[in-house]
Parts: C-alpha cells; structure tokens; sequence
C-alpha cells in the first residue's frame, strides 16, 4: 500500500522571542499558519528502511544518512517495539519542493508528514497528546506541522492551540535561495540562560502589532533578507510583509490572489534567482 502525505510550508504570520529558558532553549510566542505549497512523501513497504529524493531542491540535501524523515521512522519504531508491535521498513519518497534552511519549516513539516505517514500505513493507534510528544522529539516545531492548521505557539513548540484568522488567504512567498541556519540566527541574539526578551502577543487581530524578533540577526547573516521585504513592500494591494521564521523566507500578504500572482511574476523578473511563489493559507 503507498500512503501519501503533504507537508505544507509553515508560515510563522508572527514570532515574539519572548525569553531563554535555563535550559538553552529560546521560549516563542508565535501565530503559525499554513500554505498550500508544499513537500510530497510517498511510504511504501521495503526490504530496508531508504530514502529518495526527487524535486528541485532535491540536490540541497543529503540522500544518505540519517535525516528528519528517517528518524520519524526510528523514533516510531523504538515506540511500537515497547508497545509489543514493531512496524517493518518502508521506502520514502520525498519530492523536496521547499527550500532548506528557509525558515518556513521543510524539515519539520517533511518530519510530521513522515508521522502521519507512518501511522496510517501501519493504521496505529496513538492518541494526538502521545503523537505531539514524539513529534516534540524531533523538532520543536514538528508538533504544530501534525495538524497543518492556524495556531498559537508558545514554550518552544509544544503549547498549541488553534486560531482563527481573519485575514487575506492570498500570498507570496520569496526566498533569496541563501541558507539562514536557524541556530546562528538565534545565537545571534545574544540571550543568556534565564533571560527574559521581548513582550508576547497582546492582540490576536492586529497583525500590524505583530513581528518576527529573529528579522534583525537573519538580516545581519543574509543581508538579501532586507531586499526581499522591500521588493514585497513596492508591490500593489500588499497588506504586509515580514520574514518567517529564522528566515531567510518572507511573505507578503495580498488583498487578493490575482494581486499575489501579479507580484510574484513581477518580483521574478527583477530577480530571477530567487524562488517566488503565489499561493493562499490554507483554511
């Protein structure tokens, strides 16, 4: 049996560094939604657990070795062993449409389709609270790419609830096709161990009140970052424009669809090496 699962690009609409935990880790207050471009993962039963990679970022990751798709598969394996019932090796297929390193959460959403891959094709039985803490496991934000919905984030991934946007679906997403790794743009904040940063979010509707605290340390590493949120913010009908993430993906949000294609197709050929989608949230 082929299961097929789509893992969406994750769009963090806004990213308040609000703290870094004793522990290292950087607390967040995020608004997440989704987009419908995505990453394709077919599962299918194998001899061996193996991986390929098609796409046209196919090339930015490695083919062997062991990488978020893989260890969702060894994560679950470990898990259905101590339950009393092993799941067998599979074949991924991944069909790698999303940059990487982009802030936009590949890696992430490829790791949680994996899971719900998984699940089905082996038809286990764990309840969504186990899910999200295997998915915890992963990544912090594997747990909020299992559901693929509009949602609230804080801690460092793993407090979650949905939302309810009222916003513009329509969008472009641009990425200067240079990697922001998420680790130096973080360390770039220069927060010590038990220190408290910016406030959390005040107003659920007002997107104006929203920000990204990681725009300026991503900027400083890909200074491209600056240039595409201008080029977002000289288009007709943009409601607003801010990076995802840890970058280097920006969004820009439009009146409408027909407005987001128009500027994609103007932003491309100003700039044809960048990647430059049109595409809506998903609702």
């Amino acid at each position: 049996m082929l299961v097929r699962e789509r893992a969406h690009a994750k769009i963090n609409l806004a990213l308040h560094v609000t703290g870094r935990r004793q522990d290292g880790y950087h607390e967040l207050d995020s608004i997440v939604a989704f987009a419908d471009v995505a990453d394709v993962l077919t599962i299918a039963p194998a001899g061996a657990v193996s991986l390929s990679i098609s796409g046209p970022f196919a090339g930015d990751l490695p083919g062997d070795g062991e990488n978020s798709v893989t260890s969702a598969w060894t994560l679950l394996s470990e898990y259905s062993r101590q339950k009393g019932a092993p799941i067998t090796p599979v074949n991924f297929q991944l069909e790698k449409n999303l940059p990487v390193a982009s802030g936009i959460g590949g890696g992430s959403a490829d790791a949680a389709a994996a899971l719900r891959g998984l699940i089905r094709h082996f038809g286990l039985g764990i309840s969504p609270d186990e899910l999200s803490e295997l998915a915890l496991r992963l990544g912090a934000d594997v747990p909020v790419c299992l559901f693929q919905q509009s949602s609230r984030m804080r801690g460092i991934g793993e407090i979650i609830a949905p939302v309810s946007l009222e916003l513009p679906s329509a969008m472009v997403l641009v990425n200067p096709l240079i990697p922001a790794p998420t680790s130096k743009v973080f360390s770039s904040l220069n927060l010590q161990p038990g220190q408290s940063f910016g406030a959390g979010i005040v107003n659920l509707l007002d997107i104006e009140s929203w920000r990204n605290d990681l725009t300026a340390p991503a900027v400083t590493l890909v200074p491209e970052i600056a240039e595409v949120i201008g080029s977002l913010n000289f288009q007709p009908e943009i409601i607003c424009s801010r990076m995802s993430g840890s970058g280097a993906t920006c969004f820009g949000l439009f009146e409408s669809l027909g407005a987001a294609q128009t500027a994609a197709e103007s932003i491309t050929q100003k700039h044809p090496p960048w990647w430059v989608v049109a595409t809506t949230l998903l609702q």
